[in-house]
């Protein structure tokens, strides 16, 4: 992203169609799956540093993943939305109808790791204290493929810098199958007095030979305005105006083009934000691991990645869009609410080892 403008932001969240099927493998999943993949070479490099089977690597691998989407899963629908999951309680298991709490999945780590320690005679706070690094991979690439999948959206920069999520609005546009292309420019005839709303312009192409006729005018002065203005994930980012839809038509290089002016609202890039600080968190983390392992008192990297991760998701939310309805009414967020207890286990934590190590200094 250009740190000195914004992008409008229209990447398709699925990556492409199999031929002959109407299954298209999706960004997000993608990248979920090669965040435990790398994880899981990287905990490879970690045990076989320190002498253990790798073997108990892919243990721990199918461990955490089991854990991450159950965990992350009831998260979701307990946390977020209780009264219609426990009403609807085969719904919890849709899981491909989306809804992943990240707190859930942390929880969901947590007791499986604990399980495989029973299992397999690993200490807790060892197998935890390498598992973080990874944790903070895994966790920056599922925010990458929130980005895809232009979810959990950012508030408001008002300033020029940031994102004009603006797929749903494509996916509006691109409305019938005489539509051959849909693209947005940064640039266009409506205006605003409000920093942070942009003129853009969005261009609908019909494929060769087809002719923009009456009953394609009165669709799109009527029926599309009225389509785009029902959903709120375009509103949210694009506003098209009060009035009559802002638009022309013309041919150009043998197709029709319908030309739309639009004002696009700048937002917070709030997936990436995690996903750099994130990024950064398991390069100190590996960093200690890889140069203090022997020095630092068991549970240290831990109780530090709970304090750091979860203190800058607390300030992270306030760059979020609220995902449900019922946080509008919230002092904070329930994404919010869920970091505190997890950021003062880790404080707890970390005040218990060194209260611990100094009690076994005093001993000698």
């Amino acid at each position: 992203m250009n740190i000195l403008g914004y992008i409008i932001w229209t990447v398709d969240p699925a990556i492409f169609t199999i031929p002959f099927t109407d299954y298209a493998p999706r960004w997000y999943g993608v990248l979920f799956a090669l965040g435990f993949l790398l994880s899981q070479q990287v905990f490879f490099r970690i045990f076989k540093a320190e002498g253990r089977p790798e073997k108990d690597v892919e243990r721990i691998t199918g461990y955490m993943v089991i854990a991450t989407i159950i965990g992350a899963r009831l998260g979701h629908c307990l946390f977020y939305n209780p009264e219609y999951y426990l009403s609807n309680p085969v719904k919890i298991l849709m899981i491909w109808e989306g809804g992943l709490a990240s707190h859930g999945g942390a929880l969901g780590i947590l007791v499986a790791i604990y399980l495989f320690c029973k299992k397999y005679n690993y200490r807790y706070l060892w197998i935890l204290d390498r598992l973080v690094i990874v944790v903070a991979l895994t966790g920056a690439m599922i925010r990458t493929g929130n980005l895809f999948n232009s979810e959990m959206e950012g508030t408001l920069t008002n300033s020029n810098t940031g994102i004009v999520y603006a797929r749903a609005t494509y996916d509006v546009l691109n409305y019938s199958e005489d539509v051959d292309d849909v693209w947005f420019e940064k640039s266009g005839e409506m205006q605003s007095d409000q920093a942070g709303f942009v003129p853009i312009t969005a261009y609908i192409e019909y494929r060769r030979g087809y002719q923009f006729e009456l009953k394609d005018k009165m669709f799109v002065e009527n029926q599309l305005k009225s389509t785009l203005s029902r959903y709120g994930e375009v509103t949210e980012h694009v506003d098209f105006g009060d009035g009559p839809l802002a638009y022309k038509n013309y041919q150009k290089d043998g197709k029709e083009i319908v030309e739309i002016a639009a004002i696009g609202k700048v937002r917070h890039a709030a997936q990436l934000y995690e996903a750099v600080y994130c990024v950064i968190l398991m390069i100190v983390l590996y960093w200690l691991w890889s140069k203090r392992k022997d020095s630092l008192p068991q549970g240290f990297n831990f109780a530090l990645f709970m304090i750091v991760l979860w203190s800058l998701r607390f300030v992270d939310e306030f760059f979020k869009m609220n995902q449900e309805a019922f946080e509008e009414d919230l002092v904070l967020n329930m994404g919010q609410i869920l970091s505190i207890p997890l950021t003062i286990a880790g404080i707890v934590l970390m005040v218990w080892i060194f209260m611990k190590e100094r009690k076994m200094s005093d001993f000698k």
